[in-house]
C-alpha cells in the first residue's frame, strides 16, 4: 500500500478521489506520449532507412516527394515536431539535434509534459502552499511554460527570500516533475532520455540536469571494500538497544552517526530462534571521503549500481560476524544505508546465502530496486519534503506504483527544511508522533525480531583495506628472543619516532680511553679528531612500548682491519656491509622493558632515568632531571640527506655485539650553532662523566642530523668473536 500524504490507517481526505483521478489521467496521457514517440521513431527509421533512400534514387519524382512528406510530418509544428527525428547518426541526427536546439519541441514531449502537469496538479491537492506562495507559483509556471530565464529568476528569488535549504525542501514534492519538464523542454538533447524516464516511471540511468551518465559518475567510487570490527564506547553501550524494536534499531543507527560504521546484532525472537539484524547509516555530509564508502559519490553509485564498496564492505562484515548460511536476516537502513541494504536484497547470490525476511528503508530512494526473494517484506518510509528519496525519480506526484506489495509511507511532516527533514532523529520523532501507525505496522511485521539482543558488534567500513602499519618498510619476519622481562620480537620496530643526532669533534685519545680495553677497537679519526654523537630519541610507538632515549656514542673503525678515513668510504657501502659503526658509551632510557632489551639483546650499557623530549619541530628541547642534562635550542637552515642506516656496537662479557639499524624518514643536516647542551655541576655517572671527559658538557654541536618523524627497526644483536 502507499500512503500518499496521509498517515496509514487514517481516513482519506476529500481530495483523495481528485488525486487518484489526476494521476490516472497522467498515466493515460503519458501512454499516449510514448505511442507518439514510437511513431516518431518508426517514421525517422523509415525516412533515413536504406530502402527509401534507394527508392528515391530509382524514382526521384515519387521517392523525393514521399521523403519530403515524411520530413514535413516529422518537423512541422502541425506534425510530430521539430525534434521528433531520432536517427542515431548522419543527416537525421543533425536535423533532430538542430530542431531541439532551436526550441522546437516534439509532439511526444509536449504530451508528456501535459502528463507531468497533471501530476503537479495532483500534488497541489495535498500541498496548497504551492498555490498560496507566489514564489513557488511563479517558478512552477515558468518551468512548465519552458521559460528558462524566468525559471532562473524565480529560483533566485526563492533562494533570496526563503534561503536555499528551505526553498529546495519546499520544492521536494514537485522536484521529479519539474526536473522532467525541464529535461523534456530544454535545448539540451543529452538529458532527453532522463526526462522520459522521469515521466514514464522508468529507472534513471543519467543525471537529470545535464544527462551525465550515471555509470560515469558512479565510476568515481572505487575500492574493493573493507570492514574491521570496532568496539563501542561506554556512552554508546548505554544507549544501544537491548531489545529488538523498529525504533530501537533506528536509534542504534542514529547512535552510529555517519562516520562509516554499521551494526550487527543477534536477537532471540519470541519463538526462541536467534535471528540477525543489519543496521546501516546514511551518507556523511561534506566532501567525498577516501576513507569511507559513506559519502556523496558512494551514495550516487549505490543509487544506480547494485554493487559498490559499501555493499562489498558489508559482505565482509557479515562474513567476519559469522552468520550461518540460511539464517534469517533483517536489513534496516537510513538514506544511503537504505539503498545499500536494498542492493544486497536484490542480489540473488546474497539471498541464496541468507534468508532476507525484511528490508526497511527510511529516507532512501529505493523505488527502482526489487528484492530477489519475493517473500521479502519491504517497507519504505519517506518525508515528502526530504529531497533524498526523490533522487530515484519517483516523487509525491508519481502516477506509477512499481511495488504494489510494498508497505510505503510517504507523509508530510512538520519539518520542511532540508537537511533537517532528512535527519534520522526527525524521522524517529515523526514515527513516534506524526505517523505512529507506520511504526506499529513495521513493528508488527518485525515480530520475529522483537526479543532480547544477545550480541552486538560494530564494524568500520572502508573503501579500501589499509595495509599493515608501517608497510612496506616494517613488514618483515620476526623472531622471538627470551629476556628477563619476557619474550621480545626482533627486529624491534619503531613506527613513529623523532630523533636529533648532535655531532661533536672530540680529542681522539680521550675517546680511545673511554672505549673497552681491547687493542683492536679504535675511534675513527677525521683529521686530528674523533667524532662523538649524542643521540636524542622520542619513540612514540614501538613494539616494546613508547619511551625516550638518550645515547652517547663514538665512531669506531673496522674491528679487524682499521684503515684511515674508512668511515668516509663506508658511507658508500650498504648498511649491512659496513665495517665501521658507533660504539655506545652510555644509554639512558625511560622504561624497564627498553633497558632490558638494550642490555640483553643489543649489549648496550643501558640504565633507566626520567626524561622528556620534544623533537618534532625546529625547536629542540630535552630534559633529563635524573641526569642533570638539558638540551635546548633552535635548528638553523638545513639540507636534505639520504636515509641514515647505521651500525651500533656494544659489549656482552668478552664479546662484541653488532646491531644493524635501518631507518626510513626525512633526514636533514643542520648547523648546530643554535643548540646548547647544559650539564648540572652535580651530575654524575654514567652519562655526565663521559660528557665531561670528552669536553662537550657545555658545548654546541658542530652538526645536527634531525628527523622530525621517521620509522626504524633494530635487528637482534649479532655476537662477534672479539
Amino acid at each position: 500500500m502507499r500512503a500518499d500524504g496521509t498517515a496509514p490507517g487514517r481516513p482519506a481526505p476529500d481530495g483523495r478521489d481528485a488525486r487518484d483521478l489526476l494521476r490516472g489521467c497522467a498515466r493515460d496521457v503519458v501512454e499516449v506520449a510514448e505511442g507518439i514517440r514510437a511513431v516518431s521513431e518508426r517514421t525517422s527509421t523509415t525516412l533515413f532507412g536504406p530502402a527509401l533512400t534507394a527508392s528515391a534514387r530509382r524514382r526521384p519524382r515519387t521517392g523525393l516527394a514521399a521523403r519530403w512528406a515524411m520530413l514535413r510530418a516529422l518537423t512541422s509544428k502541425q506534425g510530430l515536431g521539430g525534434s521528433a527525428i531520432t536517427a542515431p547518426k548522419g543527416v537525421g541526427h543533425v536535423l533532430g539535434a538542430a530542431g531541439e536546439a532551436l526550441g522546437r519541441e516534439s509532439l511526444a514531449a509536449l504530451v508528456a509534459v501535459t502528463s507531468l502537469r497533471l501530476r503537479i496538479a495532483a500534488v497541489l491537492v495535498d500541498h496548497p502552499e504551492f498555490v498560496r506562495d507566489p514564489g513557488m507559483r511563479r517558478l512552477t509556471e515558468a518551468v512548465t511554460a519552458d521559460k528558462d530565464l524566468a525559471a532562473v529568476r524565480a529560483l533566485r528569488a526563492l533562494f533570496r527570500d526563503q534561503g536555499a535549504q528551505r526553498a529546495l525542501s519546499g520544492l521536494a514534492p514537485l522536484m521529479a516533475e519539474l526536473l522532467a519538464i525541464r529535461a523534456l523542454l530544454d535545448e539540451d538533447p543529452k538529458n532527453d532520455e532522463t526526462g522520459w524516464a522521469l515521466a514514464t516511471g522508468r529507472e534513471l540511468s543519467a543525471d537529470p540536469l545535464h544527462g551525465v551518465s550515471a555509470a560515469h559518475l558512479a565510476g568515481l567510487d572505487r575500492g574493493e571494500g573493507a570492514a574491521e570490527p570496532v568496539g563501542l564506547t561506554d556512552q554508546e553501550r548505554q544507549v544501544i538497544a537491548t531489545k529488538g524494536s523498529f525504533l530501537g534499531f533506528l536509534r542504534n543507527i542514529e547512535m552510529l552517526s555517519t562516520n562509516g560504521r554499521i551494526l550487527l546484532q543477534n536477537v532471540r525472537g519470541p519463538d526462541g530462534v536467534v535471528r540477525y539484524v543489519l543496521q546501516a547509516p546514511g551518507m556523511a555530509p561534506g566532501r567525498p571521503r577516501t576513507d569511507s564508502p559513506q559519502d556523496f559519490i558512494g551514495a550516487w553509485r549505490n543509487l544506480f549500481m547494485p554493487d559498490s564498496p559499501y555493499t562489498r564492505a558489508i559482505l565482509l562484515a557479515l562474513r567476519d560476524y559469522g552468520i550461518p548460511r540460511g539464517a534469517e536476516l533483517a536489513l534496516i537502513g537510513h538514506s544511503e544505508g537504505g539503498i545499500a541494504v536494498m542492493n544486497l536484497a536484490q542480489s540473488e547470490e546474497f539471498c541464496r546465502a541468507y534468508r532476507v525476511t525484511h528490508v526497511v528503508a527510511v529516507g532512501s530512494p529505493v523505488d527502482t530496486k526489487k528484492p530477489a526473494d519475493p517473500r521479502t517484506w519491504v517497507a519504505s518510509i519517506t518525508n515528502q519534503h526530504d529531497i533524498v528519496p526523490v533522487l530515484d525519480g519517483r516523487g509525491a506526484g508519481s502516477a506509477f506504483d512499481p511495488h504494489p506489495n510494498w508497505y510505503e509511507v510517504d507523509y508530510t511532516g512538520p519539518a520542511h527544511e532540508f537537511p533537517l527533514c532528512h535527519m534520522l532523529h526527525e524521522y524517529i520523532e515523526h514515527l513516534r508522533t506524526v505517523v505512529p501507525e507506520a511504526r506499529e505496522r513495521v513493528d508488527e511485521a518485525l515480530t520475529p525480531y522483537r526479543g532480547p539482543v544477545v550480541r552486538t558488534q560494530a564494524y568500520q567500513l572502508k573503501d579500501r583495506a589499509n595495509p599493515p602499519e608501517g608497510y612496506p618498510f616494517l613488514t618483515l619476519p620476526t623472531t622471538s628472543v627470551p629476556t628477563t622481562a619476557g619474550p621480545v620480537d626482533v627486529p624491534v620496530r619503531y613506527y613513529d619516532s623523532s630523533a636529533a643526532h648532535l655531532c661533536f669533534p672530540v680529542d681522539a685519545d680521550t675517546a680511545r680511553a673511554l672505549l673497552p680495553g681491547v687493542t683492536w677497537m679504535t675511534p675513527s679519526r677525521l683529521g686530528r679528531h674523533a667524532l662523538a654523537v649524542l643521540s636524542l630519541y622520542e619513540h612514540r610507538c614501538t613494539t616494546i612500548g613508547p619511551y625516550t632515549e638518550i645515547a652517547l656514542s663514538v665512531l669506531v673503525d673496522d674491528l679487524w682491519r682499521p684503515r684511515p678515513y674508512d668511515v668516509v668510504l663506508d658511507l658508500l657501502r650498504r648498511a649491512d656491509l659496513r665495517r665501521t659503526g658507533r660504539y655506545v658509551l652510555s644509554l639512558a632510557v625511560t622504561t624497564e622493558e627498553a633497558r632490558t632489551v638494550a642490555r640483553e639483546v643489543w649489549g648496550q650499557p643501558a640504565f633507566r632515568a626520567a626524561a622528556e623530549a620534544r623533537l618534532t619541530g625546529r625547536d629542540l628541547a630535552v630534559r633529563a632531571p635524573d641526569l642533570g642534562l638539558a638540551v635546548e635550542g633552535r635548528l638553523g637552515p638545513g639540507a636534505r640527506c639520504p636515509e641514515a642506516d647505521w651500525i651500533l656496537y656494544g659489549r656482552r662479557g668478552e664479546s662484541t655485539v653488532r646491531t644493524l639499524v635501518r631507518a626510513h624518514g626525512g633526514l636533514r643536516l643542520h648547523s648546530g650553532g643554535g643548540i646548547r647542551l647544559r650539564l648540572d655541576t652535580g651530575a654524575a655517572e654514567p652519562l655526565a662523566g663521559p660528557l665531561r671527559r670528552l669536553g662537550i658538557a657545555t658545548a654546541s654541536p658542530r652538526l645536527v642530523l634531525a628527523s622530525p618523524q621517521f620509522m626504524l627497526h633494530r635487528s637482534a644483536g649479532a655476537v662477534l668473536p672479539r
